[in-house]
């Protein structure tokens, strides 16, 4: 089975340069998408249908054109979960499931903090979303949790660690959540293959950090432990380039 998990920015904008004729080649099983800034009433959803989804379910913030998450299957889930019980989760459309039969697959986008506001709005979703998945894994033992979790775990997974020490998405704090969580019960399949260093999957859009590889490594497929065995492939899709994000894959037996 393979997974992809892709912050597109904008599902509709991401059409625009190519995401569908991408989305056919790249051929996941299961593809969960982040930010897409749309209601599926504004998307011709065909174009999924067409590519292999015929199984498409979205979860749109109530704010129009912001966040949002969604997961397109081949095959169908046995279930789909659209509330967690995190007021933030599901009225801003951060947290979809769907189960299949010996997986159960998450698409998440948590929170940026871009200003103090909202930063104490991530730590309380951080909180919210490390209760749900404590009480959730005691029901489903085999959990994918792919996303944008807007934090860098380890300074090797930042282009400048020393001098982004001070920068949200790289904050002590923010460091040490996502360590107590991988380390609860999880595991960073990326890095369970690729111990190397320059391996991002976001750029600013500003000074051309991109092409010079100036990046955070901000998107995760984090596999519950009891998978270790199941794990064949992991890897990031930089050559993929319909957002500021690029995708991140997990292949599992």
């Amino acid at each position: 089975m393979k997974i992809i998990s892709y912050n597109v920015n904008g599902i509709r904008a991401a059409i625009k340069k190519g995401f569908i004729d991408w989305l056919k080649a790249a051929n996941p099983d299961v593809i969960c998408l982040q930010e897409i800034k749309a209601n599926k009433e504004q998307l011709d959803l065909s174009l999924f249908e067409d590519a292999g989804y015929k199984y498409q379910y979205w979860h749109s913030a109530q704010k129009k054109g912001y966040s949002g998450v969604a997961i397109l299957s081949k095959t169908k889930p046995n279930n789909v979960t659209w509330e967690t019980g995190i007021a933030l989760a599901d009225n801003e459309g951060r947290v979809l499931r769907a189960d299949f039969d010996t997986v159960s697959i998450i698409s998440l986008y948590l929170p940026s903090g871009t200003n103090d506001l909202r930063l104490a709005t991530k730590f309380q979703f951080m909180d919210d979303f490390q209760t749900y998945i404590t009480e959730l894994k005691k029901e489903i033992p085999n959990l994918v949790i792919c996303g944008d979790y807007n934090i860098c775990h380890e300074e090797i997974d930042i282009h400048n660690p020393k001098g982004l020490k001070n920068t949200s998405g790289f904050l002590p704090e923010e460091r040490l959540w996502i360590d107590s969580f991988i380390n609860n019960g999880f595991i960073d399949s990326f890095r369970f293959f690729n111990k190397e260093p320059h391996q991002y999957s976001w750029w600013s859009y500003r000074a051309n950090a991109r092409n010079n590889n100036k990046g955070w490594r901000l998107d995760y497929c984090l596999i519950t432990e009891p998978l270790k065995d199941r794990l064949q492939r992991a890897y990031i899709l930089q050559e993929a380039r319909h957002s500021d994000h690029c995708p991140v894959a997990v292949e599992i037996k």
